[in-house]
């Protein structure tokens, strides 16, 4: 077989990058692969099967990994705004809900695979599952891309593969191990992120499984300095923590605890009050309890099981409390400790963090600086994002740029 261009893994960024090179160069051949049985899996199982395409508003800011300034400059080729009119030209019209995240008007992650799948077929791109690629070599007329299926002969590659996060979804790190054979390295680090964490099972959070409430997390040196907060929705489990705010500090705390062991996570449960403020609020209670004081701020199973982790009964007056039980209480309700003991790793990670560095592509064009002819998008770049649609504008942007460009 022979193809102009050869694109590698038909998720997100791989799907744009081949609607893009075929509807700049009508007349090439653009052959996309992929290894998985049914196309699209992280698609239809991202935003709880809604598919969060983007968010309102997008930055280099929302996301780490590689330097800012260096984002930026991919982002800014495909915005918003582009990738707003994009999918509406496709049909997809998209609704922005109160967090700012922008969800098809359906509410159907498969209005949007379906919308992607048939764009590639309209501009003719040739594609071909399940078509695993196990190497890519290079020859004097470009690449050879292979798998137990065959061979094809192409100039130029693109390597949209995703990292290592649901591999059940294909992107098991088999993209990785390509990209090296081709010169490539990889960052030091690569772990998941956007992860739910666990905790000891005897934790009086597991035994709190279903309890959603908003609480800030904040990750911590072993001198206390403060190198990451996220407040958001947050969900008691069966394991642990999970929710908006714990997947959005994962990857900071993860990141830390590389660093140094020391490093703790944090959790305030009243986000909206800090330390000095809930312990002012004790001292005047008075005859008022506790029950009734968090009464309305927290749910009633949290707030018992609070009070016991603080060695308090619910009855206890405000006026009651020595000075080392208020001190107990306003660090368990506002900076309680986390014994976190791991995460659940890749198979519940949204996406992963680290892989080829932007330092080795020319973000202009997303072209490989060490393998001419080669292209990189998508999450097999140093690049993540918070979660509420920022991975996926990095796959709708990486995956413009370097579609235009191959």
């Amino acid at each position: 077989m022979n193809a102009d261009v050869v694109i590698v893994g038909a998720g997100a960024a791989g799907l744009m990058a081949a609607i893009w090179a075929a509807r700049t160069h009508p007349q090439r051949s653009i052959l996309l692969l992929d290894g998985a049985r049914t196309l699209g899996a992280k698609i239809l199982v991202a935003g709880g099967g809604r598919c969060n395409v983007t968010h309102d508003m997008v930055d280099e800011n929302a996301y780490a990994g590689a330097a800012r300034n260096t984002l930026k400059k991919v982002l800014r080729r495909f915005d918003v705004a582009q990738t707003s009119a994009f999918f509406r030209e496709l049909g997809v019209e998209l609704k922005r809900e109160d967090t700012g995240k922008l969800f098809p008007v359906t509410d159907s992650a498969r209005t949007v695979l379906d919308a992607l799948l048939a764009a590639a077929r309209a501009a003719n791109v040739q594609l071909l599952y399940p078509r695993r690629v196990e190497s890519i070599t290079r020859t004097a007329g470009g690449f050879c891309v292979s798998g137990l299926w065959g061979s094809v002969e192409t100039p130029r590659v693109v390597l949209a593969t995703g990292g290592r996060s649901l591999p059940k979804s294909g992107s098991d790190g088999q993209g990785y191990r390509l990209a090296q054979a081709l010169g490539h390295t990889l960052t030091p680090r690569i772990f998941p992120a956007l992860v739910p964490l666990t905790l000891p099972k005897e934790h009086f959070i597991c035994a709190l499984s279903g309890v959603t409430v908003p609480a800030a997390l904040e990750v911590r040196s072993a001198t206390g300095k403060k190198l990451a907060r996220f407040s958001d929705s947050t969900l008691c489990t069966h394991f642990g923590l999970s929710g908006p705010s714990v997947l959005d500090i994962s990857r900071y705390y993860i990141d830390a605890k590389l660093d140094d062991a020391r490093a703790q996570l944090f959790i305030n449960w009243l986000p909206h009050k800090n330390s000095e403020q809930v312990a002012q609020e004790l001292q005047q209670l008075g005859h008022t309890t506790l029950l009734r004081y968090l009464s309305g701020q927290l749910p009633e199973r949290l707030l018992r099981a609070l009070l016991a982790a603080a060695g308090l009964e619910a009855a206890t007056r405000g006026d009651q409390l020595t000075r080392a039980a208020r001190r107990a209480l306003v660090q368990t309700l506002t900076a309680l400790p986390l014994p976190v003991t791991g995460n659940r790793g890749y198979l519940y990670a949204e996406v992963t963090a680290g892989g080829v560095p932007l330092s080795e592509i020319k973000v202009e064009t997303m072209e490989s600086r060490v393998c001419p002819g080669l292209f990189l998008c998508g999450e097999i770049c140093d690049v993540d994002g918070r979660i509420g649609g920022y991975n996926f504008q990095w796959a709708w942007s990486s995956g413009y740029v370097a579609g235009l460009s191959v």
